[in-house]
């Protein structure tokens, strides 16, 4: 659990907390994060799984009218319909699962959150921010929806018990549109079978899905105005683009 109050601060913060936000907390835990939401937001909804917690989590905060707890898995979870904001010191085995359904899956149901603030660890974060020649599917799959940012790094000293690798907590701010036009179900079996080898060339990997030569494919990389000799992690986004438009018509639905 979270008790370094600098940190806590930090993640309320970037929070940007408005006094009508309606705010989703996932994993309370013993409410140390809680007790901050609860004082800015309009409405708090915490979403916490363990059962032997939800007692005590009543009794601390049931004085207050904008707070609802819920029991159950996040993962599960329907957000509001409204306006919401995410704001979690989450599991880390949870990480990946969360940005799937709370930004990948409502992004393309039209009902993504506002901004979330996530601690995640340190390595993840890292990933998640990571820049055009070092992309991974992770940091692809949320800066098409977002951008994000470092809010500040957390050392393990600042849980208790103390874990054994470092945090971070990361601010992501959901764009209006994605960074690539199409059916993103489409785009998404791209960026896999594009990484299907990651240390393998671009070209190399799309001749082995759709059974072309490695030269057939540099040819249509290099009439797209893509470095022929590229490997996935290098491409950006308008380079994503143009191939997601090459490719349009041959890919899966």
């Amino acid at each position: 659990f979270l008790h370094d109050q600098n940190v806590l601060r930090s993640i309320v913060e970037a929070g940007e907390i408005k006094a009508e936000d309606t705010v989703v907390e996932i994993g309370p835990g013993e409410g140390a994060l809680t007790a901050e939401l609860v004082k800015r937001a309009g409405k708090l909804l915490a979403i916490e799984k363990d059962r032997d917690l939800i007692p005590f989590l009543h009794l601390d905060f049931k004085s207050f009218k904008n707070f609802e707890l819920i029991q159950g898995d996040a993962l599960e979870w329907a957000p509001p319909s409204e306006s919401y904001k995410v704001i979690a010191n989450i599991p880390y085995y949870i990480t990946s699962p969360l940005l799937n359904h709370f930004l990948k899956e409502q992004f393309m149901r039209g009902n993504p959150p506002e901004l979330l603030v996530l601690m995640v660890q340190k390595e993840v974060a890292e990933k998640i921010l990571a820049k055009d020649g070092k992309h991974s599917l992770l940091s692809l799959e949320v800066q098409l929806f977002a951008d994000v940012e470092m809010v500040c790094k957390v050392p393990a000293s600042a849980f208790r018990p103390r874990p054994k690798v470092d945090s971070a907590v990361i601010k992501i701010r959901v764009l209006h549109k994605a960074r690539v036009e199409g059916d993103l179900k489409k785009l998404f079996w791209l960026f896999h079978v594009s990484f299907a080898q990651k240390r393998k060339k671009l070209s190399n990997n799309l001749a082995a899905v759709f059974r072309k030569k490695s030269t057939e494919m540099m040819a249509l990389l290099q009439e797209n105005k893509i470095n022929p000799d590229i490997r996935a992690e290098a491409l950006n986004f308008d380079e994503w683009q143009r191939l997601f438009t090459a490719l349009y018509s041959v890919l899966p639905s």
